[in-house]
């Protein structure tokens, strides 16, 4: 038996990336995709070449009663933060369970959407009832979700290998912690633009101070984070160096302990040895994320690196792998032993 799914986003990265990896998933049935009016009547192989003969469905318009007849009672949204904040509150109406993408729900404060998303919120309740899920982090809260808000990609670059330290009281939180993220350009999405063109892109730092990720990475990793991404010229793929000065005492084998003990059962989080340091290509393409750590005990000072694929770890393979655990099913259905499709 199969679980029927529909992805609403189809023509985007992370939709096409939902797409592959459920064509994939021994356990899922796509049933329809939905997309925009661009993409309204386009076969997906269209969209997507590389899946071409994979599936012979055609991207339907998006609508909460449209969904609703494909008789998919999970949906994925790879959505417009807006338009997830609108169709996600009646999917969750109508008895459908809901893995969002977008940043509709990340934020528990209101009044940050504005600033940050550039839009109004309406929906209060819907913000205070969805799970925001990194399933590593919020296991035993997946199966009974109605509404799974996933964390964004760098968010969960910094989130990940930083939060089982602030839980254990190994961080000086009188100091913040300073995130420098280098991400390839899928993540800026497929709309064009100059900097993201061939002959334009260059590896630069953008949104400094002011980037999406920070409240999210504030709020959710439990200290102060001060967070810089850069634009890197490839495309796909996270690297995040992370700096925490560290509680009076904290030495390395306390770090490893925690990290070890926090993920112990994480079959897609590679702690790597002492000297080995994350890089891109060891998890792109994958489910993974490296972490790597030093520590300078003469100034009390961590530095973490982890490496993820903004697109899986970051976005889609993350979704598959939260409903894998909500349904109760191994969280690495549908991926291979290094965690890909």
């Amino acid at each position: 038996m199969t679980l029927p799914i529909a992805i609403v986003g189809a023509g985007g990265y992370t939709g096409q990336e939902l797409v592959e990896l459920t064509l994939g998933h021994p356990s899922l049935k796509l049933e329809a995709l939905f997309g925009s009016s661009q993409t309204e009547g386009v076969p997906f192989d269209e969209l997507c070449p590389r899946l071409r003969g994979c599936t012979d469905l055609v991207v339907a318009e998006t609508s909460a009663a449209a969904i609703a007849e494909t008789g998919a009672k999970h949906v994925f949204l790879a959505t417009p933060h807006e338009l997830s904040m609108t169709i996600a509150p009646e999917l969750v109406e109508l008895g459908i369970t809901v893995f969002d993408l977008s940043g509709a729900f990340r934020l528990s404060e209101l009044s940050l959407y504005p600033k940050h998303y550039d839009f109004t919120h309406t929906s209060a309740s819907s913000v205070e009832s969805a799970l925001y899920a990194i399933p590593e982090l919020c296991r035993a809260k997946l199966p009974n979700a109605k509404l799974v808000s996933l964390a964004g990609c760098y968010a969960t670059s910094v989130i990940l290998p930083v939060k089982p330290l602030v839980d254990a009281g190994l961080l000086d939180k009188s100091r913040p912690v300073v995130a420098d993220s280098v991400s390839g350009i899928s993540g800026a999405g497929k709309k064009a633009s100059a900097t993201t063109s061939f002959c334009e892109v260059s590896p630069t730092p953008y949104g400094v101070f002011t980037h999406r990720h920070t409240p999210e990475m504030i709020e959710h990793s439990g200290t102060d984070v001060i967070f810089t991404p850069h634009l890197g010229p490839y495309k796909r793929g996270i690297l995040s160096t992370i700096h925490a000065d560290l509680a009076r005492g904290v030495d390395r084998a306390r770090i490893e302990k925690t990290l070890e003990a926090a993920f112990a059962d994480s079959p897609f989080v590679r702690l790597l040895p002492e000297g080995q340091w994350p890089s891109v290509n060891a998890v792109a393409h994958t489910n993974m994320i490296d972490i790597g750590f030093a520590i300078d005990e003469s100034r009390q000072h961590l530095i973490l690196v982890s490496a993820i694929d903004n697109l899986l770890k970051g976005a889609s393979g993350q979704a598959v792998q939260a409903l894998n655990i909500h349904m109760g099913w191994d969280e690495t259905l549908g991926f291979s032993a290094r965690g890909n499709a």
